[in-house]
């Protein structure tokens, strides 16, 4: 039960005192450490997703669809990949419930250890050539799991610090929480280019490939205990209830903010494309059809994910300076450009593709660095938990899930410039967003 204005908040329940008494100390945490916990938080979950999806290009194919050519193994991994973004908004109902029933840190701890629980599952896989079709059933159980768990990892630090952030300097808090993006995806390409340098191909594909999976379990650990420490103590818990950071009835959001949530998904559509046209769909279109050496292209996405870090923090400071609905708007008619010459530089040899990474990931920073802004911005206080959770999984639902698979899928099939033109809906969806949302226009100018 959520509790009304002017009555005492319910009691939490026992679970909830057990893990405040555990992780709370002294009670005290230092508003800073907000900005940590979030930072934390996004660079454990965006390692697991770039973990994976580095695997859904340069294992999976091999391991669980070795009896069709390579092209239409990556096709299938790509959709098993979507599953998760089809299973987050399921995850985000069934632990809203649980936050209100069991509390903010039950909710998280049941979450991240299933987040951490199903990704390490996924290094214990057998390949196709052990148990046959089970190998991809076993992969979609284990990836709809970390979907459902995604949808419950949201622990509403990123509304929390939305809200105590000094009125001139909310696009700088806005963009703390999309450091995690690049730092996860250095972190991930990091590894699996280590092994692919280290061992044989044969090696890497049988066992080496399961490494960065075990990492990724120990990462959500850190990120659960450093997550637990702010969101069960007594004072953050007091700050969210105070900020009327409670989840509310999804019935109620719905029926009240239903707009807000169509357009709170679609106004970050460019950078969610992007993101996507950056990281994923270039590493398995270089490998297919490139031909080019995997660990040499993980080489240049770690340097375009330094590049990002440095974008998303640089959108921080753009954002105060001419406001975030401008720099949201400024960046998708960047990428609507880049979407008309820029993937036909993957063809253009290491130059090329270089110049690709380096241009679209200072897009991706510039878009995606404001995101979270456009998302939360659109409801009081009072919604903003509830609603910012489902906006998001909308958001990734409809500008991620199935930009892989659909992306080399029109590439394979009519050229790049199809990708190139996939990447402009994109840009364009952000575009009509912003321009149709006044209300949106007005909150985040």
């Amino acid at each position: 039960m959520i509790a009304q204005p002017g009555t005492l908040a319910p009691a939490p329940h026992t679970a909830e005192r057990d893990a405040r008494a555990i992780n709370a100390g002294d009670g005290h945490v230092r508003p800073s450490e907000i900005a940590i916990g979030v930072v934390i938080g996004r660079t454990s979950e965006f390692f697991d997703f770039f973990v994976y999806a580095i695997a859904s290009v340069l294992v999976f194919p091999a391991l669980v669809f070795p009896y069709v050519d390579r092209l239409t193994g990556t096709f299938y991994s790509f959709a098993i990949f979507a599953l998760a973004f089809i299973a987050r908004p399921i995850g985000s109902l069934i632990f809203l419930r649980v936050d209100e029933v069991l509390g903010r840190g039950t909710k998280l701890t049941i979450a991240l250890f299933l987040l951490g629980g199903s990704t390490a599952s996924v290094a214990f896989l057998p390949g196709y050539e052990t148990i046959g079709n089970w190998s991809a059933i076993l992969l979609a159980l284990f990836r709809i799991g970390q979907g459902i768990a995604l949808g419950g990892a949201w622990d509403g630090l990123a509304s929390l610090l939305a809200l105590n952030a000094p009125a001139h300097k909310r696009g700088w808090y806005a963009m703390i929480p999309q450091l995690g993006a690049p730092l996860g995806l250095i972190v991930a390409s990091g590894l699996f280019a280590f092994f692919l340098l280290s061992l044989s191909t044969p090696d890497f594909i049988e066992w080496g490939w399961r490494y960065p999976f075990f990492v990724a379990f120990a990462i959500n650990v850190v990120a659960l205990f450093a997550r637990l420490r702010m969101v069960t103590t007594p004072d953050y818990a007091a700050l969210f209830e105070s900020r009327d950071l409670e989840p509310s009835r999804v019935v109620d959001t719905l029926r009240s903010d239903w707009r807000n949530i169509v357009i709170g998904a679609f106004a970050p559509l460019a950078s969610f494309a992007l993101f996507h046209m950056v990281t994923v769909f270039p590493l398995s279109w270089v490998v297919l059809f490139a031909h080019e050496d995997a660990a040499w292209f993980l080489g240049i996405e770690i340097i375009g994910g330094f590049v990002g870090l440095l974008s998303v923090v640089a959108s921080g400071l753009l954002a105060d300076r001419f406001g975030r609905r401008s720099l949201l708007g400024a960046s998708a008619a960047g990428i609507a450009v880049f979407s008309g010459f820029a993937p036909q530089l993957l063809n253009g040899g290491a130059a090329g593709e270089i110049i690709f990474m380096v241009a679209g990931f200072v897009l991706m920073g510039l878009a995606f660095g404001q995101s979270s802004g456009a998302v939360a911005a659109n409801f009081t206080t009072a919604r903003r938990y509830t609603g910012s959770a489902l906006t998001s999984d909308i958001a990734w639902l409809v500008g991620a899930g199935f930009a892989p698979l659909v992306a080399l899928w029109l590439a394979s099939r009519f050229g790049l410039l199809a990708a190139g033109a996939y990447l402009l809906s994109g840009a364009l969806g952000t575009l009509v967003a912003l321009g149709i949302n006044k209300e949106l226009g007005r909150r985040i100018s």
